[in-house]
């Protein structure tokens, strides 16, 4: 837990900033800088906004956007959270998750609500009104959310907020995990902001280098907070991390091919034993971790925001006490206790600009250059097993990496109507376990409860929760079997071969020190709630799953066929009813005598009437 006591440092002045009687200043905003490891930088804006409950119901709009604030009342919603996520977070190298994985999301667009209603069709329909809002509000595909995307999770996704005083609570989660994300999403995120992207840490945020990066995340979450003897407030907290590679950032616009440096100039490691004149295996731990804010975003920050909490810095670092950072004249450097970590409080109209030097070459640069990532509490995987396409399965690889503690979690899938599970074939085992899975004891056994919702064709989608353990320095396995569906030919899409994307399954990590966690059927926990306990959250990568696609050529070639047919067919009888058939001395006469004649009438009747003139 070190590297989340070091971001309690960072964030010491936003916390401090909830201590006043209205919980805090109405707007800040903050940037977390954290190199790592592989020539990779992660960072990490947060924008947080406050409003009283009172002047939220009555329209009254300062710091809180009012174009979602509007939707939010219209749809009877009293918490939010929505991600648009991309790319792949590499757990093996950058460590634990930012946030402890509290404000990602899976491949696509993830979308989660508490809605209040008597009944779930009427939660239903303020569920369609929220989607299609929101999808013309962030320029997304939000209102494709529909039944077969839709579910009620039992376990997971416990309320952030405080909802004591309501009751009529429906939670709905909804996923799209083909979804684009791009710069259409990330202007109206900006435009939710007080300073839009004028101003502040938000003038770094660039879609080119944005949608660059090799992990990105938006989120916005939206949760009441009450405090005792205070007026509760409507947060709004909006967060954008990416990871972004020093390297490929670094490249100049006009040269944008990357080219290799020369032979000699090549950082290897000299350590390995086959290190020679002609072989080198790169000592890439700490390279390229020199840059600049600049050279990084393409541009210095622009001042502070004015509408923004003087009290907490704009911009933070983590990085060892004993590397050198150069920064723009106006800056004070204020580092934090915990040896990793330092603020800084900038001019608020001047321009700011922030160099990390390259670390010292004489020094061991393994610890000197980046702070050791913190290691996640469980590492996860996910992917097909099988062949044909009939027939297939799903294996999760869940790795606990703690030498003497347990992780209890709960796993949630949520699959298309068209991957039918046998849930009979759901089984948990050990790596290396020779017994057979799910025969240990009810003390020790992998999966604790299972709440599983079948699909319905066309209707609804399967949903899957599970919550199971993996005991201290394990691997765990987990699999099923399913069948897939032949759908019909107009449901397949434009490029039908590519298969269709399976969303991310969602893990939610336990907090073992939690009082509700005391075991199965005892206090919240019997009714599958588990309260705010979440100590981690992480998503798998999502799947490609390959359906057997029909012959499309055939549909038009009988389509071809059948207008040919059908054309030929009217055009004989149309014939048939319409012309007059006669003798041949009959009909009138023709051919090129006849035209003639009637030519040189003509011309003779001109001439008569040229004489007579």
């Amino acid at each position: 837990m070190g590297q989340f006591l070091s971001f309690l440092w960072i964030s010491i002045f936003a916390l401090l900033a909830f201590s006043s009687p209205a919980l805090g200043a109405d707007y800040h905003e903050q940037l977390n800088l954290r190199p790592l490891p592989q020539s990779a930088l992660l960072a990490s804006f947060n924008f947080r906004s406050n409003t009283t409950v009172s002047e939220f119901e009555k329209g009254n709009f300062r710091f809180f956007p009012r174009s979602l604030g509007q939707i939010l009342q219209h749809a009877g919603t009293r918490e939010l959270h929505l991600r648009f996520s991309l790319g792949r977070w590499d757990a093996e190298s950058w460590g634990a998750r930012p946030w402890n994985g509290a404000r990602e999301g899976g491949t696509g667009v993830e979308l989660w609500a508490w809605l209040e209603a008597h009944a779930d069709d009427e939660a239903d329909r303020k569920w369609l009104t929220l989607t299609n809002a929101l999808s013309g509000l962030f320029c997304a595909s939000l209102n494709f959310i529909d039944g077969t995307r839709t579910t009620r999770p039992f376990m997971s996704f416990q309320p952030e907020g405080d909802h004591s005083t309501l009751t009529n609570m429906h939670l709905l989660y909804g996923v799209l995990p083909h979804e684009v994300v791009c710069t259409e999403n990330l202007t109206p995120f900006l435009k939710l902001l007080p300073c839009k992207g004028k101003a502040g840490i938000a003038s770094l945020l660039d879609g080119h280098k944005l949608f660059d990066a090799s992990w990105q995340t938006m989120a916005i979450d939206v949760r009441p907070i009450c405090s005792p003897g205070q007026e509760c407030v409507l947060q709004i907290e909006q967060t954008i991390d990416m990871v972004l590679d020093i390297d490929r950032s670094k490249r100049p616009r006009d040269n944008p091919i990357p080219r290799s440096p020369p032979a000699d100039q090549l950082p290897c490691d000299t350590s390995k034993p086959y290190h020679s004149h002609d072989t080198c295996f790169p000592a890439d731990h700490t390279a390229n971790q020199d840059w600049s804010l600049s050279q990084i975003f393409g541009k210095p920050l622009k001042g502070t925001c004015p509408l923004t909490d003087p009290a907490v810095p704009p911009v933070c670092l983590q990085v060892p006490d004993s590397r050198s950072v150069f920064v723009s004249e106006g800056a004070f450097e204020r580092k934090n206790p915990d040896q990793v970590s330092r603020c800084y409080e900038i001019p608020p109209s001047a321009d700011f600009e922030m160099a990390l030097p390259k670390p010292d070459s004489s020094a061991d640069t393994t610890t000197t250059a980046v702070v050791a990532p913190e290691t996640p509490l469980l590492y996860a995987e996910r992917s097909f097993t099988g062949h044909g396409q009939e027939r297939g399965g799903v294996q999760t690889i869940l790795r606990n990496p703690s030498p003497d503690t347990d992780v209890e979690f709960v796993y949630m899938e949520t699959l298309p109507w068209f991957m039918r599970i046998y849930l009979h074939t759901l089984q948990a085992r050990v790596a290396g376990d020779a017994r057979t899975p799910n025969s240990t004891t009810d003390d020790n056994k992998l999966v604790r409860q299972v709440y599983y919702r079948p699909a319905v064709d066309r209707a609804r989608g399967t949903q899957l929760e599970v919550r199971m353990r993996v005991p201290p320095a394990s691997t765990v396995f987990v699999t099923y079997d399913f069948e897939k569906s032949i759908l019909r030919y107009t449901e397949y899409p434009p490029d039908a071969n590519r298969g269709f994307d399976v969303a991310a399954a969602v893990i939610t990590v336990i907090n073992p020190h939690h009082g509700e966690g005391g075991g199965e059927g005892s206090g919240d926990d019997a009714g599958g709630k588990l309260g705010r306990v979440a100590a981690y959250t992480l998503r798998t990568t999502s799947l490609l799953c390959s359906l057997p696609t029909p012959d499309f050529s055939m549909p038009y070639n009988v389509i071809i066929f059948t207008s040919t047919a059908i054309a030929l067919a009217f055009g004989g009888v149309f014939n048939i009813l319409v012309r007059r058939f006669v003798a041949a001395h009959e009909g009138p006469e023709g051919g090129l005598g006849v035209v003639l004649g009637r030519v040189k009438g003509r011309l003779v009747g001109l001439v008569k009437k040229g004489v007579e003139g």
